[in-house]
């Protein structure tokens, strides 16, 4: 079952309206509405206080998920790159600012040096974030499918 649908069903079952969860949780009516028609998430501190009002366990919520679970996985993984202090982008990045000051020296264009450099800093500075984006658009396009 997926979680909107198991929100619903509880919600139903406390005989509460969609106003008194958001009122109790201080978020808006269309939040609720979105989560129980599986249209977004809530954060962990909403699931733990729905479970509190739901008088059920934020352990009942995740397992009873897989997309959840899929999505907390992927979040643990993001937060362990943002760990690495020095990621592959790096030194990509650097291998490019000094392959552009190497062709620079042997066909002595200095543009290709600022060019390189530019690029190089770009992809050092933004690897993850180059990489997110193409994720995106990869995903976006199967979707699409």
């Amino acid at each position: 079952m997926r979680l909107g649908n198991q929100l619903q069903k509880l919600r139903e079952e406390q005989k509460m309206s969609q106003e008194e969860v958001a009122q109790q949780l201080s978020v808006s009516v269309q939040h609720i509405h979105k989560w129980e028609n599986n249209k977004s998430y809530p954060e962990i501190q909403h699931l733990l206080n729905l479970s509190d009002i739901y008088k059920t366990t934020i352990d009942e919520f995740i397992k009873s998920d897989a997309t959840l679970q899929n999505r907390i996985n992927i979040s643990e993984e993001e937060k362990e790159d943002d760990d690495e202090l020095l990621h592959p982008g790096f030194y990509i990045g650097i291998g490019i600012m000094f392959l552009g000051t190497f062709l620079s020296l042997i066909i002595g264009n200095f543009m290709i040096t600022i060019v390189l450099n530019i690029v190089g800093m770009l992809i050092a500075c933004f690897y993850k974030d180059i990489l997110k984006l193409l994720r995106d658009v990869k995903k976006d396009f199967h979707q699409q499918e």
